[in-house]
């Protein structure tokens, strides 16, 4: 019997360790990942360790991939993913890589990109992005988006609220409403939304999020009366017209928004930027892209292309990762326990045992001196 529950106690001791070997593993990821829930640059490398350990070629294939669709700058993104992830990358792919960066940096290129955004105010680039931004400093392109929609809500047409929201506001900016919280990264966020807006590539979240902020900062019927007597052949006057239908001081969430797209430009490029806006569905969602951005430069294009929106969430599931804890815990004590018990039961086992043996000794000893024959 008693070796029947020594026995048992070993079994549980086994299937403690067992369990704990199955579930350590999660429960050491999980306990990383609770460890900088509040750090969305190391939550993304998490996550990119994990996909990049299950598929390595991931990078080299997302390189061939933006090269043949011509984006130099997203295969440069992974190229410096790779060496940050120490991934080895043949020599002919990097500098397929680099000459194309080469070709898309050329003078002629920046020129007609530069030329392209300020005529049009569509951004694709940074040569693209700097034309939409002189247009946008020398107002000609905020007063005619605002003129272009403000002539639809004055005919009762279908008007871009967003657009004229964020065109108005870059007006306010451009006056140096905002200086004192920066206006660089400010002006040029103010663009990449609404350029990004006019492309069609702002994610459905921030559609809804950006149109109920714009319409708090612009006033109806001043703007009304403002667009009625504009006209871009006179961008000053139209534009000062327009400033007095900007509400300031309902813009902080559009500003805070603007800023943080500025921030990822400037720290990511463009390009960057406007990747984050296709697929954030809210401000804190941009505003952890900005720091991701900050921390991690040039990779933040491959970052968001393998992770997607996953790159800008939270640690998910904060109660299922801290259950792998608890059980991770559940099963060392299990463990503990088991060992206890078998020690204590193994111990009382030997007790009992030994103290057999000792009364079989004496026994025999007795039955020996009994057998022996008595002396005269």
């Amino acid at each position: 019997m008693n070796r029947v529950r020594v026995s048992l106690a070993v079994v549980g001791v086994a299937a403690s360790a067992a369990v704990g070997a199955a579930i350590w593993p999660h429960a050491r990821d999980a306990g990383t990942v609770l460890a900088v829930r509040d750090d969305p640059a190391a939550l993304a490398d998490i996550r990119l360790n994990s996909v990049l350990r299950n598929n390595p070629a991931l990078i080299s294939v997302n390189i061939e991939a933006a090269l043949a669709s011509g984006d130099a700058d997203l295969a440069m993104s992974f190229v410096e993913l790779a060496g940050e992830k120490n991934i080895a990358l043949g020599d002919d792919l990097t500098k397929r890589v680099d000459d194309a960066r080469a070709e898309q940096s050329s003078t002629m290129h920046f020129a007609k990109g530069f030329a392209t955004g300020l005529v049009t105010g569509n951004a694709d680039d940074v040569a693209s992005l700097s034309g939409t931004v002189a247009g946008d400093l020398f107002v000609f392109g905020d007063v005619r988006d605002v003129v272009r929609e403000g002539k639809h809500l004055v005919m009762g047409e279908d008007t871009d609220q967003l657009v004229l929201g964020l065109a108005a506001a870059g007006l306010a900016v451009t006056a140096a409403t905002y200086v004192s919280v920066g206006a660089g990264p400010l002006r040029a966020g103010l663009t990449l939304v609404k350029d990004t807006r006019k492309a069609g590539r702002l994610s459905e979240g921030m559609i809804k999020w950006a149109g109920r902020s714009t319409r708090e900062v612009v006033d109806q019927p001043a703007l009304r009366e403002a667009v009625a007597s504009g006209s871009v052949l006179r961008p000053v006057q139209t534009a000062t017209a327009i400033r007095a239908a900007f509400r300031a001081e309902k813009a902080g969430a559009l500003v805070r928004v603007a800023k943080d797209v500025g921030r990822i430009g400037e720290a990511a490029g463009v390009r960057a930027a406007r990747d984050t806006l296709k697929v954030a569905e809210n401000p804190k969602e941009i505003a952890r892209a900005a720091r991701i951005a900050e921390a991690k430069g040039g990779q933040t294009r491959a970052i968001l292309k393998l992770l997607g929106r996953g790159a800008l969430l939270l640690a998910a599931g904060a109660f299922n990762l801290t259950m792998w804890l608890f059980g991770a815990l559940l099963a060392l004590f299990g463990f503990l326990s088991s060992i206890k018990a078998t020690t204590e039961r193994a111990t009382a086992w030997w007790l009992r045992r030994s103290k057999a043996l000792r009364l079989k000794r004496q026994m025999a000893a007795q039955a020996t001196l009994a057998s022996m024959p008595a002396q005269g």
